[in-house]
């Protein structure tokens, strides 16, 4: 069976030259799958794995609009389809120069599982531009938006594809793309999560994220006899993922002494606080996409330039900005740290060689697509805030997180075990994950 699951892998990359993201991700998910594929021959009969490694479908578009000088630009836009077996395609866009195929593909992907282990009815997709929207003025962002929901209106509804937000795609562009939308079809329907409070957006999307990645954290301590209380934690990225998990840590007693940007890491021995963290949101709000002003308002902080936080000493690592941020070098220094626990934030942040390095070494991985689907949880919340035409409190939607982050590490840990893997959340997250979907797609024939 392991050469039938090589067979797939191989077809992944003879059909995706040059998409290394995605092809990363495809073999991650597909290695953990040999004893189900054993178990389920009628999986293998039906093709699954041919069909959930190619893209419903694809779309790939221009985006022309006009910067401030009067200048036509031209971005590139996509979306990706991914799988629809469970529910509407769900997932965020994002803005990013190095957007191209291979990210969205990688992305979409992952989205597929993490949407299936909230259990809910979500399907996977992913979308987005290489715009870099650092730097842009207000009226360029606008401008952007509205030329690329242009396009994308044509492809996606409230039943068809629901999209977010994801890097580079804050409540401002959100709000930007919704209203073209509105424009454009004359309808006003929860068809973007995200949303402003004011317009349909859900109290609490914005931190759900990093408190859905801290519930999820701390059912992986409880089922070894921890909690969160005093453990020092290092957490990458200053954008809302990071700003939400801090902001949990320290509700639960745990000190987080990072965070982090593209020009370098914030250490502080004290520990960023709650009130701290607040500067965190005045950081991403400026659009310098810097972190290093953090000290001009916390002197006794340090600013180390151009490096990672993985070198820091600590108990816990929360890596939250982007994608292969954790390379096996930096995996070294996490496990001479005496690393116990690490918890990804961000999609797919730890390299393979990384990733099965910290494994062999005891270190307890919570994967991101277990981990981080408390965002995508709460879009769907708001999904249904939005068809129902009412308004969740906090503490409903708060309590509706948390539920299914404790259902996403208990499925998990059932996967896992069941197929042999013991306390391995890797391996059990793409399971539980996989066989949703592979049911629901055997039932509904071969499309």
């Amino acid at each position: 069976m392991a050469n039938l699951t090589q067979q797939y892998i191989d077809i992944a990359k003879k059909r995706n030259p040059g998409e290394p993201e995605f092809l990363q991700t495809v073999e991650e998910v597909l290695t953990s799958l040999e004893p189900v594929l054993e178990a389920h021959p009628e999986y293998v009969e039906a093709g699954i794995i041919e069909r959930l490694i190619e893209p419903e479908r694809g779309i790939t578009f221009r985006v022309p609009w006009v910067d401030d000088e009067g200048k036509t630009q031209v971005n590139r836009g996509f979306r990706y389809q991914f799988n629809s077996a469970l529910g509407p395609y769900k997932g965020g866009l994002r803005f990013a120069p190095s957007v191209y195929s291979g990210i969205i593909k990688f992305l979409g992907f992952e989205q597929i599982f993490k949407n299936s282990l909230t259990g809910l009815p979500l399907g996977g997709g992913k979308g987005g531009s290489d715009f870099d929207p650092n730097g842009k003025s207000d009226g360029e962002i606008m401008r952007f938006c509205q030329a690329f929901m242009t396009e994308l209106y044509r492809h996606i509804g409230p039943e068809t594809d629901v999209p977010a937000g994801d890097l580079g795609v804050g409540a401002r562009e959100i709000g930007y793309m919704f209203g073209q939308y509105k424009k454009l079809t004359n309808r006003y329907e929860g068809v973007i999560t995200g949303k402003g409070l004011c317009y349909g957006g859900l109290k609490g999307r914005a931190e759900a994220t990093g408190f859905g990645i801290v519930f999820f954290l701390r059912e992986m301590l409880r089922r070894h006899g921890e909690d969160l209380k005093n453990k020092t934690v290092v957490v990458s990225g200053f954008g809302n993922v990071a700003w939400g998990t801090v902001l949990k840590l320290n509700e639960f007693g745990a000190k987080v002494v990072t965070i982090s940007g593209p020009d370098g890491y914030i250490y502080d021995e004290r520990g960023i606080t709650t009130k701290k963290a607040s500067c965190m949101l005045k950081l991403r709000a400026s659009g310098k996409n810097i972190c290093s002003p953090f000290v001009e308002e916390y002197p006794t902080a340090q600013f180390v330039p151009g490096e990672k936080p993985w070198g820091v000493k600590a108990d816990i690592y929360i890596p939250c900005a982007t994608q292969n941020e954790i390379l096996m070098e930096d995996a070294e220094k996490m496990v001479a740290n005496g690393c116990k626990y690490l918890c990804e934030g961000s999609n797919m942040p730890t390299t393979n060689d990384a990733l099965s390095y910290l494994k062999k070494n005891g270190v307890i991985i919570g994967p991101s697509k277990a981990a981080n689907a408390g965002g995508v949880a709460c879009s769907c919340i708001e999904m249904g805030q939005n068809a129902g035409k009412t308004v969740f409190t906090p503490e409903q939607v708060y309590s509706q997180l948390e539920q299914i982050m404790i259902n996403i590490h208990n499925s998990s840990a059932e996967a896992s075990a069941k197929y042999g893997f013991g306390y391995d959340l890797v391996a059990g997250a793409n399971i539980a994950g996989f066989e949703r979907v592979a049911e629901a797609m055997i039932a509904q024939g071969i499309l």
